[in-house]
Order: structure tokens, then sequence, then C-alpha cells
């Protein structure tokens, strides 16, 4: 079972996918996959794999 943000995760969905279910911008995160930080063209043809763990960072404005 893969691991997202520490939380289990049981579908083989793209992170390209799994961003647009949950909401994201990917414009507007990062993602790194088992330490490996992803390029965002990588997103939609990167597959969630069972044992991945996975990280999501969003990015917030502020001033």
């Amino acid at each position: 079972m893969a691991k997202i943000n520490g939380e289990d995760f049981n579908e083989v969905i793209t992170i390209g996918e799994y961003l647009k279910k949950k909401g994201y911008t990917a414009a507007r995160v990062a993602v790194m996959v088992n330490g490996e930080i992803l390029s965002k063209n990588e997103y939609d043809c990167t597959k969630i794999q069972p044992d991945d763990e996975v990280e999501i960072v969003g990015f917030v404005g502020g001033g």
C-alpha cells in the first residue's frame, strides 16, 4: 500500500490524476516520490505504485 503525505493509499493512478482528484493545482505543488522530486511534466505519466512514499507540498503566497 502506498503512502501519500503519511496516509495509506490503495489505488494505482497517476500523480496527475491524484492531484486533480484531491483538488490540487499542479502548478502550485511539488511532488516527491521515494525521495526523488518529480518534474511537473512527469505527473501525468508516473503511476503511484503500491510501495511508493509520496509527499505533496503546496506553495502558499503571502506577504
